[in-house]
This record gives C-alpha cells, structure tokens and sequence, in this order.
C-alpha cells in the first residue's frame, strides 16, 4: 500500500508539472497572439494612415493647380472660370508668323499679297449636328495641329495675353503636323484641292513681251493637282468622292483659289466645286 501511495504522488507531481508546462505554453501563446494583432493593427493603422495623407496630398495638389488654372485664365483682359472650350465645331488657334526663306537659308516675313493666315490649334470642339439627320460632322483638326485659314476668317481675340481667333472648322484650308509647312505633311481639309500653278508667259503668242508689273496682278487659274482632300461631309456623316486626282491639270473659276507658298512653289487652294475641267496633260 505504501508504494501504491508513491506511484500515486509521483503520477500526481507528473501531472503538476504538466499543467505548469501546459499554463506557460498557453501565456506565451497568448502574449504572441496579442503582439501579432497589435503589430497588424499598426501596420494596418500607417497603411490607412499613409493612404489618407497620400489621397489627402493629392487633392491638395489638384485644387492648387486647378485654382493657379483658373488664376491664369483670361479673355479680352478679364479673368474666366476655366480654359476656353469651343463648342461644336469652332476652333481656336494661335496665330503665328509666316516667315519665308532665301537660297541662303535666312527666313524673311511674307510681304507679298493678302495670304491666308497659319496658326495652332489650342483647342477644338467635338464638330456640328446635320441640322436634318442629326449625325455629327466630327471636326478635322485637334488641339497641336497646324493650320492655314483665311486671313479675314473667324473672330480675334486675347486669350491669356497672346492674340488668338476663333474659326469654324469650314474656314480651315488645310492642316499639317510640324513647325513648317511641306509638301509632304501638308493635308488639304476636306473638300479642297491643292493645286500647283502654271507659270504664266510673259509673251504673246506674237512674241510682244508682257511687262512684269502687269503680270503681277494676274491671278492663275491653272496647274497640277497635288494633292486631294477627303472630301465634302455627306448629311450621313460619310465623304463625297473627289472629281479629280493627283497628276491631274485642271482650270478652276478665276479668284476662287486661296494663294499659298509651300517649300518656294506657287500654290493654290481650291474646293472642288470651283474646278470647272480637267485638261489634257
């Protein structure tokens, strides 16, 4: 019986220590536990904390430059809400010089006769509503490009102390990308025509010579066909086919073309209407 009563304290202090390793096991657990919620609620409390700064620091810098924006806008000297938006199919450009070259490479200002006026487009509306079918006549240009418009087209105003005018999107004579205009990046808008005169003689047929001031007011109405526009706007919103194309010589109504100089060559544009034939090359 007394070593039963042994076996029985030994099992007893067994199980004591067991429970004991049992208790610390459970605490250190617990404590774990505990600084793993702790360190993840932090974690979590920068994360939202630095996603509330950030969207915070974003807004700020949005309104600062949307009001430096509208601090800066101003039309004929008088501060506007916001940039200009042109509506339907106005465009507004920026002027700027025309400057031609010599043989030895310096740029002189254009003094000849009335030319049309070349500019960059700042901004352009989505294009105009057939009046009839409702489809809109998207608009051929885009804010960057520059275009070549008539020199009494549109409507002059100061937009942010530069001259700028607003045009319609028919005033515009044709379009290109880049600083000059060349005879590869030019595009005639639409229904015009570019046409490169004929050089007139300054002799009759009888051989009297015809004085150069003479010759000078004479407009052509002659050449080659260069290149050709899309075509006019249908009310379906599609493009009519053009009469002519590239290569052809054609004669067009006298004063209907609009004179331009490209890369020194005599130019003329022209809306296909206005061809009255096309010649024999």
């Amino acid at each position: 019986k007394k070593t039963d009563s042994n076996s029985t304290d030994v099992q007893e202090d067994k199980n004591s220590a067991g429970d004991e390793r049992a208790r610390h096991t459970m605490a250190g657990f617990s404590q774990a536990l505990l600084l793993a919620v702790v360190a993840g609620t932090s974690s979590a409390f920068l994360q939202v904390g630095r996603t509330t700064l950030h969207q915070s620091s974003s807004s700020l810098s949005s309104t600062a430059v949307t009001e430096e924006l509208h601090k800066q806008c101003t039309l004929d000297g008088k501060t506007i809400r916001g940039p200009i938006t042109p509506l339907g199919n106005f465009v507004l450009v920026r002027t700027k010089d025309s400057l031609d070259a010599t043989d030895g490479g310096i740029l002189l200002p254009d003094q000849s006769k009335e030319r049309p006026t070349e500019g960059e487009v700042v901004a352009a509306g989505p294009g105009k509503l057939h009046p009839h079918t409702g489809v809109r006549i998207v608009n051929p240009v885009s804010t960057g490009d520059s275009v070549l418009f008539g020199k009494f087209d549109g409507h002059d105003m100061e937009y942010n102390n530069e001259p700028v005018t607003m045009i319609r999107d028919d005033d515009v004579l044709l379009h290109y990308k880049g600083v000059r205009m060349t005879m590869e990046n030019v595009s005639p808008c639409r229904d015009y025509v570019l046409v490169e005169l004929t050089k007139q003689k300054a002799e009759t047929s009888s051989g009297i010579v015809v004085a150069e001031s003479v010759m000078k007011e004479y407009e052509p109405c002659e050449g080659k066909v260069i290149k050709v526009g899309e075509g006019r706007m249908t009310s379906k919103g599609e493009f009519s086919d053009s009469p002519v194309s590239v290569g052809d010589r054609v004669k067009f109504k006298d004063y209907a073309g609009n004179s331009v100089k490209i890369e020194g060559v005599e130019c003329s544009l022209v809306r296909m209407v206005d061809i009255l034939c096309a010649l024999k090359p």
